[in-house]
């Protein structure tokens, strides 16, 4: 049977392995563009959970189940990352209630996880990481109902997936074209190989010195020290979880009570238990009535006014590398206004510009460093509004910031905006005289109508949308899709701008990255306004955003 502690094993030696392996499964992306590449983010996502799990001992399977479950979905980066943390969900549920779980726990785990990732997909793509996991789940129930044991049955999922795997490149031509498989679906493979070296007795697969590491600019993410001074109204951040008696009473007069002696009150309850937390000066008070409703556990006390004092000195330290993943303290803010937003962005110049049209908190991601769903949570967290737009401004981030939604303490309203383009054109379409669900749809109207032009350059040596890609030329891709490649930047962002020009265009803005000096881009700026009407206003503005040399608007 699997124990928690056998559980435990398997997911440490699956994250060592994955991190041992990452470099391999990037390599087996076939879309040039320089990314959030697939074997980093699952990587990155599943160590999140490795990291929680390390000092859980003795406990019930089903306990272990859940804090990976709750971990991966915390740190889901990219949608590699997610849909991994939607698989692992369904091993928080197929091992609920279980103290050691066996081949049915098991084959019904695959089942659940399978099905939670085809939900989180509006069209689910076969010959990718979903179709991995099905057979898996498909190979697993076969087993189960033949008779055979856990390991057996967790073998043979293994050589479902390794089969389905195989047939990725017969299902996707582009991959065929490329000669690989499925990237995800690949790393899925890894994953799970390096918990069958666990489950079956082996030692766990030891991890290279040096653990997934964040890509460039990761940790330039919403920093909360400093964010409150002055504005701790209360020393105490208390939580706890009351395992509700038959005849409790209603959670509601336990929060009502709470609020009386504190703030950033959130209680959350389900038929089994009442989660708790509250900033108070008086925890006593709160554990005593607390236990008026149930017997208490996972009790924490932490003094917020100590932490933000050593936050602050710690602020002007000098911070060693090993301290990269050190865990933020930061206070919910008050939901003092109507409205918020948070947006995903990188370079100095687009950050400001996201401030200057009125979003609160910028995190630091987007190509190459997709934030996780708990960097995306804090920002919302830190964000002084009822409700709280989410603008991800790129395709790979928008499972992450959805993940958010069900953990916030705020309404969350996440706009898909799949460009910096879009998430502008959003903002500058809000209007805090009208409510949230018009500004949703008018906010969404607006960005669908933006065209998106983005030059870069190909990562790898590629053939992919009939194009043969050589490693270092500029790509040129409209509204996310490659259109020609090119080695002149200046004839790439006037062609390219001039295919995104419609009739009705009246704006073209020209956003230069970090390796262009405002001189090359200014010369660029005047060759696009002398290729197009005068009567179309062509603006300038220095992003400093990595990976992208430019990055066009046209409205």
């Amino acid at each position: 049977m699997i124990t928690g502690n056998i559980l435990r094993d398997a997911v440490i030696s699956a994250a060592n392995n994955i991190s041992n392996n990452r470099h391999a499964v990037d390599e087996l992306n076939v879309f040039p563009v320089p990314d959030g590449d697939t074997g980093t983010n699952m990587s990155m996502t599943i160590a999140n959970a490795s990291k929680e799990v390390t000092h859980l001992e003795g406990q019930p399977a089903s306990v272990v189940a859940k804090t990976v479950a709750s971990a991966l979905l915390r740190g889901a980066r990219g949608n590699s990352g997610v849909i991994l943390s939607l698989i692992f969900r369904g091993f928080s549920k197929g091992f609920k209630d279980c103290e050691e779980a066996g081949a049915e726990e098991v084959a019904k785990a695959f089942e659940l996880g399978t099905e939670a990732a085809y939900k989180a997909v509006m069209k689910p793509t076969e010959g990718t990481i979903l179709t991995v996991v099905r057979v898996a789940s498909e190979y697993a129930r076969l087993a189960a109902n033949d008779g055979e044991d856990e390991l057996k049955t967790f073998a043979a999922a293994i050589d479902g997936a390794k089969r389905a795997l195989a047939e990725t490149p017969e299902i996707l031509p582009v991959l065929k074209k490329a000669g690989v498989v499925d990237a995800g679906g690949r790393g899925l493979v890894v994953i799970l190989e390096g918990m069958y070296t666990v489950l079956s007795g082996g030692a766990i697969i030891e991890g290279e010195q040096k653990t997934a590491e964040a890509p460039k600019n990761q940790g330039e993410g919403v920093n909360a020290a400093g964010e409150f001074d002055g504005d701790i109204t209360f020393t105490y951040c208390t939580e706890f979880i009351v395992k509700r008696q038959k005849d409790s009473a209603d959670p509601s007069e336990l929060r009502a009570y709470l609020e009386s002696i504190g703030d950033c009150v959130v209680v959350v309850d389900d038929e089994d238990i009442i989660k708790v937390h509250v900033h108070t000066d008086h925890p006593g008070n709160a554990f005593e009535k607390g236990l008026t409703f149930g017997q208490l556990v996972n009790m924490k006390i932490e003094n917020m006014r100590d932490q933000h004092e050593r936050a602050k000195h710690d602020a002007h330290e000098p911070k060693p590398t090993e301290n990269l993943e050190k865990t933020e303290v930061y206070t919910p803010a008050a939901q003092e206004n109507p409205y918020g937003f948070v947006a995903i962005s990188a370079g100095k110049g687009l950050e400001e510009l996201f401030h200057d049209i009125g979003v609160d908190i910028v995190v630091s991601g987007g190509q190459t460093m997709n934030p996780s769903t708990d960097d995306i949570l804090k920002a919302i967290e830190l964000t002084p509004a009822k409700t709280v737009f989410v603008l991800p401004n790129n395709k790979n981030i928008i499972m992450a910031a959805e993940q958010a939604v069900p953990l916030a303490t705020r309404r969350v309203v996440v706009l898909q905006t799949r460009t910096v383009p879009q998430g502008i054109s959003a903002m500058l379409a809000f209007d805090p005289e009208t409510d949230y669900e018009t500004n949703a749809i008018n906010m969404r109207a607006a960005y669908e109508r933006v065209g998106t032009g983005q030059i870069t350059y190909a990562a790898r040596d590629s053939e992919f949308d009939g194009f043969k890609i050589k490693k270092g030329e500029l790509l040129a891709m409209a509204n996310g899709k490659i259109t020609f490649t090119d080695i002149n930047l200046e004839k790439t962002v006037v062609k390219l701008t001039k295919s995104l020009v419609k009739k009705d265009t009246g704006y073209v803005t020209l956003i230069f990255g970090e390796d262009v000096s405002e001189e090359k881009a200014e010369a660029i700026r005047d060759a696009v306004a002398a290729k197009l009407s005068a009567d179309i206003d062509v603006t300038l503005i220095n992003g400093g955003q990595p990976v992208y040399y430019f990055v066009i608007s046209v409205e």
